[in-house]
């Protein structure tokens, strides 16, 4: 399976490398703010408390069908993990997060660092839907001179604060963040998400040393805690169990929740700090939204055939 899966990928970077030869149709300008910046934002800060989770959900599914389609055009990506995560940044990005689209660099804006990476076509959809960028650059996703790559990259994305992919930087990044921002008298806070086979890597665990030391309590980490990684379930692969007891050990406070309830999301995210750094496991199903895929190893970076593109589309609503 894991060959097959190479090779699919090897034979989809050689079409690439081809198409890319003299290629001047995809636009290598910087993105920059879309005329309706902040406007989803808007809507749900104007709603009425009890009515903000179901719109994040409406946000969360659109969020969903275009990664969808933005991975079976690009016949690459990590689709099973984009789904997994997708409640967790519609509710930081239309939610809690203080940021303004039309400045990504307004220096006191809140931070935010996927650590996860691979899973760029979801952070992409959010940025572009929360006004970072127009969402008609989407569809280049992946493409030859693409800004939006395969992992985010901050020198050609707004909105993006860290160049990530190699798993287990974001978090270490995220506590310098979360360091300057107190050195500097800023009341900006720091968000990171994680994936949880990703906590597999020990710098996670210098880093949630160093945050519990400094009692950083401008940050908070969200696992992804979907069970899954490439090839495996976490617990086969190197355990993690017991997850909430190493976070408290090392001076976190712990949250657990169900990483696809909006509302237990919104009142996690948006807990004021307290005297700790704050851990949100969030308890999360690979592939959320489409039954084929959900809880399957394979969707890790798995690309869906035509017929399942648009039995996912049905699946989703669209």
């Amino acid at each position: 399976m894991k060959i097959a899966y190479v090779n699919r990928y090897s034979d989809a970077l050689g079409d690439m490398a081809r198409r890319a030869k003299g290629r001047t149709d995809v636009d290598p300008h910087p993105l920059s703010a879309s005329p309706q910046s902040g406007e989803l934002r808007r809507q749900v800060d104007a709603a009425p408390p009890a009515q903000r989770p179901e719109l994040l959900r409406r946000i969360a599914t659109d969020v969903r069908v275009s990664v969808l389609q933005m991975i079976s055009g690009a016949k690459l990506g990590h689709i099973g993990g984009d789904f997994s995560v997708t409640d967790i940044l519609t509710t930081a990005y239309f939610g809690v997060l203080r940021v303004d689209p039309a400045r990504p660099d307004w220096p006191d804006r809140d931070r935010f660092v996927l650590s996860k990476g691979h899973c760029a076509a979801a952070l992409y959809t959010v940025l572009a839907k929360a006004g970072f960028f127009p969402e008609a650059a989407l569809p280049s996703f992946m493409q030859p001179l693409s800004p939006l790559n395969g992992h985010p990259n901050r020198n050609k994305v707004p909105g993006v604060e860290a160049n990530t992919g190699p798993l287990g930087h974001g978090l270490p990044v995220a506590v310098g963040c979360a360091v300057a921002a107190r050195l500097s008298g800023s009341a900006r806070r720091v968000l990171v998400v994680t994936g949880d086979g990703e906590l597999q890597e020990g710098s996670n665990w210098e880093a949630a040393m160093a945050a519990g030391h400094r009692g950083l309590g401008n940050l908070t980490v969200v696992v992804d805690r979907n069970g899954l990684q490439q090839g495996a379930r976490t617990e086969a692969t190197n355990r993690l169990e017991p997850l909430a007891d190493k976070w408290r050990a090392f001076g976190w406070e712990v949250v657990e929740l169900d990483g696809h309830d909006h509302a237990a999301l919104l009142e996690a995210l948006g807990r004021a700090p307290g005297e700790k750094p704050r851990a949100v496991l969030a308890r999360t199903v690979k592939g959320k939204g489409v039954s084929f895929m959900e809880d399957g190893v394979e969707w890790h970076h798995k690309v869906p055939s035509p017929e399942q593109v648009q039995q996912a589309l049905e699946e989703l609503g669209r």
